[in-house]
């Protein structure tokens, strides 16, 4: 009967979520391996449409069957390379689904909440609201923002281009207000709210789609040109930090090497933890690797642990990227900023003794700083594996004057799964926001050059040994992303903020 509550024994299911559960799919579908990013404009329509029901328990449903198929791949990484049980990396993985399906659930319930407070409809405050909760996942407990909204459009070529104004939460922004918009034409049809909203909306849909297509094909900069070439040693997991494989390993690089310099390539790129060794200790294996330089005449980058003491004998270790010259000589290194938790190091290590993290090798990192390392007058940004989902990081880099961004990445943890193309496409974001190349080497692949634009060049495929040469511009053209960063955000945390401190303060009033 209507205004009954289910029946006890069907407690557990709410035929009432049954929408919110498909908006979640839909969403998915918008990424890899479909990649279908048009539903980005209309996955949220079942959701709001029922959203005034259950508001929270809609939008943390929508959340679980989001996450829960794009990151389907972690199970893959828990088990075949950490090690740990199904049982077990499957409640993990739910764990971490569920932890972000609150922010979704938390954005549904807060603009269910001013609408009822204040009276604002879901067009002109969930776009704010879901930025500004993205924005907080990014940061929050070290941050994880993996599957931002914004990056359904990566396949989109003009209205990508929109980044590089307000960065890929802009981009959420857009689908966001589409979304609210389409519902509010559908619940309200002609009435004066819905008219004003579908307007806005399509004025800022048609202002982004227009600044797209303005802006491409990018005009020409006097800027100068490198040969890259990208090395993609396509090397098992299990066998990177076994010794018994490590000549081979070296003579793997070294052949695909000499092959990429024979292409013309200046530059030759190593992807992340290339050297499973110490480079800084004076062996035969880092002295085969100052040779392959050496024999090369090229400066070369690659990935590989290193280590600093400390003033009481102790040590600390990073995860870094070594840069050499043609003759072999160190030029600088660049630490990892960003680790990855229970992957690199384990958070609350002291509370949490009985975990192990899932990286071999070496003992827990340490965090470095921004570091560009400089080639030829011109400045190198590294971003070391999942560093390229950090919008933040890579603009740091850029600022401090980086020619050409650099992401080494050892996507074998992946397997054949679509975490590599999600990887690949956030990575692809952070070209458009600083307008600048992009060469991603990775161990088992996708490498490729990105340009300014978005657009890859020179793909390689997954589980494929190869070498791939091409040329990129040193330098940055004009963003304004660049200059005001995540300021759109902020100013919606500030809004959001705000409207919460005004309702608790009239409630007060008597």
């Amino acid at each position: 009967m209507a205004g009954q509550s289910l029946p006890l024994r069907f407690a557990w299911f709410d035929p009432r979520l049954l929408p919110a559960a498909i908006s979640g799919l839909l969403l998915a579908g918008a990424f890899p391996p479909f990649s279908q990013g048009l539903l980005g404009f209309v996955a949220l329509v079942p959701l709001l449409l029922t959203m005034d029901r259950r508001p929270f328990a809609s939008g943390f449903t929508c959340g679980i069957f989001f996450f829960a198929p794009l990151l389907y791949w972690l199970n893959i990484v828990m088990t075949r390379y950490g090690g740990l049980a199904p049982f077990f990396s499957l409640v993990a993985w739910l764990f971490l689904c569920a932890y972000l399906a609150l922010y979704v659930g938390a954005a549904l319930w807060l603009t269910d909440y001013f609408r009822q407070r204040l009276g604002i409809l879901p067009v002109f405050s969930l776009p704010f609201i879901w930025i500004a909760l993205e924005y907080l996942r990014g940061h929050l407990l070290t941050g994880f923002p993996w599957g931002l909204l914004g990056y359904a459009a990566i396949e989109m070529p003009w209205l990508r281009q929109v980044a590089d104004l307000f960065g890929v939460f802009g981009l959420s922004f857009l689908f966001v207000m589409v979304n609210a918009a389409f519902v509010l034409v559908l619940q309200r049809r002609f009435q004066m709210p819905a008219v004003i909203g579908g307007l806005l909306c399509l004025v800022l849909l048609g202002g982004g789609l227009g600044y797209g297509w303005y802006k491409l094909p990018l005009p020409e900069a006097n800027l100068k040109h490198l040969q890259v070439g990208l090395v993609q040693g396509n090397v098992e997991q299990q066998h990177k930090w076994d010794r018994n494989y490590r000549q081979q390993t070296l003579d793997q690089y070294r052949e695909l090497s000499l092959e990429a310099t024979k292409k013309g390539a200046e530059l030759v790129i190593w992807p992340e933890a290339a050297t499973p060794f110490y480079i800084q200790e004076k062996n035969s294996d880092s002295r085969q690797v100052l040779q392959i330089a050496k024999t090369a005449q090229r400066y070369l980058l690659f990935g590989g642990p290193s280590y600093q003491p400390r003033p009481d004998g102790s040590y600390r270790y990073f995860n870094s990227a070594f840069l050499l010259d043609s003759r072999g000589t160190f030029r600088g290194r660049s630490d990892k900023i960003h680790l990855v938790p229970f992957g690199e190091y384990v958070p609350f290590g002291n509370l949490l003794f009985f975990i192990n993290k899932l990286v071999a090798g070496v003992g827990d990192y340490s965090p470095g700083t921004v570091t560009p390392l400089t080639l030829n007058g011109h400045d190198l940004g590294v971003l070391i594996c999942y560093e390229a989902i950090f919008p933040e990081l890579a603009r740091d880099y850029v600022r401090k004057g980086s020619d050409l961004l650099v992401n080494l990445t050892n996507d074998a943890w992946f397997g054949r799964s679509s975490a590599p193309r999600q990887l690949l496409d956030m990575t692809r974001m952070r070209a458009i926001e600083n307008r600048i190349w992009i060469a991603r080497a990775a161990n088992t692949g996708i490498s490729a050059l990105i340009d300014p634009a978005g657009q890859t060049h020179g793909e390689t495929p997954i589980f494929e040994t190869v070498s791939m040469t091409g040329q990129v511009e040193l330098g940055a053209r004009p963003s304004l992303y660049r200059r005001i960063g995540d300021l759109l955000p902020l100013i919606s945390l500030f809004l959001l903020g705000a409207g919460l401190v005004w309702i608790v303060f009239h409630r007060r009033q008597p």
